[in-house]
């Protein structure tokens, strides 16, 4: 069966293409350096030529409103039509829990205009919708920092390893379409402001994590049930010290990570 991933280079999409190749399945990885570019069309239709499925893990390379919107309607439609055209028998794309209640922001509002998209194909599909990785924990303290503080909200959050979302949509490849959504998360629920001090612990980084309410995730105010799933949702296994005592960049002293929306979607 082949199998091409949107994204196949990307955080996520290396490892879905791993999980996938280790099993036997013939895999494309699909980027704009391997010539296949959701954009502007380029290498789409002989890429899901004889592709059984489509796993979309494709990222905006800008998060501003305007482009990121662009971005996730223009590559949709076109891989859409291309997998249309192709008779791929399954689309999944990769989302994010919350989405449709997080729409202040502009990067939910792009999601949410995907996954429409999506859900008015005449295609088989499935909606993964994950929560936060771990790995762009990095990112969020970034985001919150003014002078030595980290200013981010209480409210929960419920994480997930890249390694666990992976196997996840590794298993989703490998089953019928459902022609719907559902939720993948970690398996612990921890207020993001504690659970950024205690990345911050674990790391040796003195920065101070003030606990504000009002504080904005890229943009939107979220509450305990922004970012958390509704109801039943597939768990990963992977807490946050099991993931940090194998993770190697988060152990590393300093904060030179580039910002960037800890969303879970991969180039």
């Amino acid at each position: 069966m082949k199998i091409l991933i949107i994204g196949g280079s990307g955080l996520i999409g290396s490892k879905v293409a791993a999980n996938l190749r280790q099993l036997g399945y013939d895999v494309v990885a699909g980027s704009p350096s391997t010539g296949i570019n959701t954009m502007t069309g380029e290498g789409l239709a002989d890429a899901v030529k004889g592709a059984q499925v489509v796993i979309d893990l494709s990222n905006s390379p800008s998060f501003e409103d305007k482009a990121v919107l662009e971005f996730f309607e223009t590559s949709g439609r076109n891989l859409l039509a291309a997998e249309q055209a192709a008779g791929v028998k399954h689309h999944i794309a990769l989302s994010v829990v919350g989405t449709e209640r997080m729409l202040d922001s502009g990067y939910f509002r792009a999601k949410m205009a995907q996954e429409n998209l999506v859900k008015a194909s005449t295609l088989p599909y499935t909606i993964v919708r994950s929560t936060q990785f771990f790995e762009f924990l990095g990112s969020i303290a970034q985001s919150g920092t003014v002078g030595n503080e980290i200013r981010l909200s209480p409210a929960h959050v419920q994480p997930i390893s890249s390694d666990d979302i992976a196997a996840i949509v590794s298993d989703t490849a490998l089953v019928q379409a459902i022609n719907g959504t559902f939720d993948a998360a970690g398996p612990e629920k921890i207020g993001l402001a504690d659970l950024m001090q205690r990345y911050l612990n674990a790391r040796g980084d003195k920065r101070i994590v003030v606990p504000d309410a009002n504080a904005a995730y890229f943009g939107a105010q979220i509450n305990d049930q922004s970012l958390t799933p509704a109801g039943a949702a597939r768990l990963g296994d992977t807490g946050f010290a099991a993931w940090f005592s194998k993770s190697q960049p988060a152990r590393q002293t300093g904060t030179g990570v580039s910002i960037r929306p800890a969303l879970p979607a991969q180039r």
